[in-house]
């Protein structure tokens, strides 16, 4: 019963963590520049994020404009668009897996076959995981280097936005998701290895019938 707790729990954090990581890799303030200038009527805030680049106004307009072209792309944000994919499509492989796979569920079959599902979504979660805070370490020193050389100058420089954020904890929720469901599934099956079931063995009814003569009877 406690290790089926711990699977909701963990499949709960999983969900926290997908609907994140979705969210991270949607939302256009990845990096955020506040440009005040001399009139705060005049105040400008530019967002950047993996798809588009965003500007607010003060008066209330918004504007976006999408980032087309791949290639013209620094490496980094390149690379944190791949794997910030990726890092959605194994999620939700893993919430779709482990659904079959979990204790508190009827799907599955059998309890290997539910230990084994289990251990896959758990691998498939740490795999998001890994996969979601590459792009956002990586994002997150490329500003923090920006912002502290010298040759570049204030109205250039940017601070790492909400969608950092939002894929730091992410990943770590799925991360935590995916030990947990590894270990609980993990436990079971090293205590079968270490204590395997006992086979009793009875003595076949073909040497009971013949135990009951005597060599005597024949001479």
């Amino acid at each position: 019963m406690a290790s089926a707790s711990l699977q909701f729990f963990a499949f709960i954090l999983a969900l926290f963590g997908v609907f994140g990581d979705i969210a991270a890799t949607l939302l256009p303030n990845w990096k955020v520049n506040a440009d005040v200038g001399s009139n705060i009527i005049t105040a400008i805030t530019q967002m950047q994020g993996l798809w588009m680049d965003c500007t607010w106004y003060s008066t209330g307009m918004f504007s976006c404009t999408l980032k087309y072209s791949i290639l013209s792309l620094p490496v980094y944000i390149q690379v944190a668009r791949t794997t910030m994919v990726l890092s959605c499509i194994l999620s939700a492989f893993g919430i779709c897996i482990t659904t079959v796979g979990m204790k508190c569920t009827r799907l599955g079959g059998d309890t290997d076959s539910k230990n084994n599902a289990c251990f896959a979504g758990g691998i498939c979660f740490i795999l998001a995981g890994i996969f979601g805070l590459v792009p956002t370490c990586w994002y997150t020193r490329e500003i923090i280097s920006n912002f502290l050389d010298q040759t570049i100058p204030e109205s250039s420089k940017h601070e790492p936005g909400g969608a950092v954020y939002t894929g730091f904890i992410s990943a770590g929720f799925l991360l935590i998701a995916g030990v947990i469901f590894c270990s609980s599934c993990f436990k079971k099956q090293q205590g079968a290895w270490i204590y395997p079931p006992k086979q009793h063995h009875f003595p076949s009814t073909e040497q009971e019938s013949n135990a009951g003569y005597s060599l005597k009877d024949y001479v």
